[in-house]
């Protein structure tokens, strides 16, 4: 299938548009990253807290704000997950919380949401605090039946049971126990527990130590993707082959690392999944432009360089739109519906596919060009070898 035939454009006529373009986006994300905004590196990087918060309704993200700030919990990053499960995360630096004590955190926020506490009484939906020992051992202490203790264990996981599989996790009030338990059970729980609007489903941490470690490791996992890469298409086809898809994946990342900036949202450790997958996908297109090249360069020995790469472009064109297009819509809707925890992974695909589709053409084939035919000029020869599929020696082009 092809949505294109004998198509004539001069793309590389069009090489100073796109220098244009990729200069005003790349120094706009380089000021961003210098003096605006930074790289908004997530919790994962930077080590803090995440409390992961059920709400019996549809949470008010103000008013959460407003009660942090009240604790002294300040820039908190609060998102909402997905659409209608009424649970939102929030992400609080390390450095609002105590270093020796990493719990002492989550407890702040736990602390924070509960501003009617019940003196004496627990919150039974906090499952991060209250389990089945906690609801266990309320009802042993209590004995309500005067029966079995194996019989309270029965009754906890039925509490438990029907608080986190039937409810989500919270419940809205002690009275929806009535018919799961016993009304003895259940007049022990009301003198042990309570309920409030919210419930804290879990909570991480992540160490200072920790996220100084994954910071590292995901820049050497970019790095050494890049080198990797520049090696086998030195060994595949020349350095510069090599060197102008490098280049090309480094200016796609440099584009999508600064449109997080630029837009301040966090980079976490699915962005960086998705980078590696841009840098990928990237260069896999690369190498079937220049593929394409290498097989013109023996058909084509009479054409200049730049008409071969114009012409190799416009062969691939098809394929490239029917490939970069159809992913890109998938990431999209990715984007568009696949709520707030997958936001980042499918912003930097969005972004990526974008601007790796567009390298290809304008930023690897382009310096492909330039390089050859700078090497022509200070050699002083009119012709430069390249290689060719199948060729023991170099094929001579004219440039």
């Amino acid at each position: 299938m092809e949505f294109f035939r004998n198509t004539n454009i001069d793309f590389l006529g069009k090489k100073w548009y796109f220098l244009s373009f990729s200069l005003i986006f790349s120094v706009a994300g380089i000021l961003s990253m210098l003096f605006w905004h930074g790289i908004p590196l997530g919790v994962d990087f930077r080590g803090g807290t995440l409390v992961y918060v059920k709400f019996v309704n549809t949470p008010d993200l103000k008013a959460i704000r407003s009660d942090l700030d009240k604790a002294g919990l300040h820039n908190a990053v609060i998102q909402s997950l997905e659409a209608g499960s009424n649970e939102v995360v929030i992400k609080l630096d390390l450095k609002e919380t105590s270093e020796a004590d990493l719990s002492k955190g989550k407890n702040q926020i736990i602390n924070a949401l509960e501003t009617n506490p019940v003196q004496g009484k627990q919150n039974i939906n906090n499952s991060d605090r209250i389990g089945f020992a906690a609801v266990r051992d309320s009802l042993l202490a209590a004995d309500p039946l005067h029966t079995d203790p194996a019989e309270y264990d029965r009754q906890a996981r039925r509490v438990l049971d029907f608080r986190d599989k039937e409810h989500g996790g919270v419940i809205k009030s002690m009275d929806d126990l009535k018919g799961v338990v016993p009304d003895p059970v259940l007049n022990a729980l009301n003198q042990a527990f309570y309920t409030s609007d919210f419930g804290v489903r879990s909570a991480d941490i992540v160490g200072p130590q920790v996220g100084g470690q994954l910071k590292k490791q995901a820049s050497l996992a970019v790095g050494f993707s890049l080198i990797a890469m520049l090696v086998y298409l030195w060994f595949r086809f020349e350095l510069i082959y090599g060197v102008a898809a490098v280049v090309a994946c480094f200016h796609d990342t440099l584009i999508t690392v600064g449109a997080f900036s630029l837009t301040n949202q966090e980079i976490t450790l699915t962005v960086i999944a998705a980078i590696l997958t841009l840098v990928g996908y990237s260069m896999n297109d690369t190498i079937v432009i220049f593929d394409r090249i290498r097989e013109n360069v023996k058909m084509m020995r009479r054409e200049s360089l730049a008409e071969i790469v114009n012409k190799s472009i416009n062969q691939t064109l098809s394929r490239t739109i029917l490939t970069s297009g159809l992913t890109f819509l998938t990431v999209l809707s990715l984007y568009l519906f696949g709520g707030e925890v997958l936001h980042g992974f499918s912003f930097a695909l969005v972004v990526g596919i974008l601007i790796g589709t567009y390298s290809s053409i304008a930023v690897a084939a382009p310096m492909l060009v330039a390089y050859t035919e700078w090497r022509s000029k200070s050699s002083g020869r009119g012709a430069i070898p390249l290689p060719a599929p199948g060729a023991k020696g170099k094929v001579r082009v004219k440039v």
